[in-house]
């Protein structure tokens, strides 16, 4: 039995893709992670907005920044951003622990994105209140890959 080239190269790719496809986060383990951090509470839409871009190119270094509408008194204060992937292999990207002393809701950082996705962000009031908001954004050259292939 002769096998080509072009047969064999297609099924060693598709050998090497299934776990990486099965080590994904599913929309519901998104789901589930923001249940833990917002428990019984039901996050509100609004006050929260994240900005990444809409088309990455690389998926190893994507810039974003996560701001939330908030006075930063000492009565009324943001104390946690939580940033949920949809898609990478754990959901909870990061998260960040502010105060009233913060100044502004605002942080930027660098993330990794697996593949195209959404992105939730999760803000702690704290008087207990949760806000979210949401940006999708599209991964041309994925990353994350080598925590998952066998």
């Amino acid at each position: 039995m002769s096998t080509s080239r072009r047969s064999f190269i297609v099924a060693l790719g598709s050998v090497s893709v299934v776990p990486w496809l099965n080590a994904q986060a599913t929309t519901s383990e998104a789901v589930e992670t923001i249940k833990k951090i917002v428990g019984q509470a039901d996050p509100r839409v609004g006050r929260v907005t994240l900005d990444i871009a809409p088309l990455v190119e690389n998926g190893n270094l994507v810039p974003m920044t996560v701001s939330v509408e908030s006075p930063m008194t000492s009565t009324d204060f943001v104390k946690a951003i939580h940033i949920i992937s949809e898609k990478n292999p754990l959901p909870n990207i990061v998260s960040f622990n502010l105060g009233a002393r913060a100044g502004r809701a605002q942080v930027s950082t660098r993330i990794r994105l697996l593949t195209s996705q959404r992105l939730w962000a999760i803000a702690e009031m704290n008087d207990g209140s949760f806000w979210q908001g949401h940006a999708d954004t599209v991964v041309t050259l994925a990353a994350c890959t080598e925590d998952v292939l066998i």
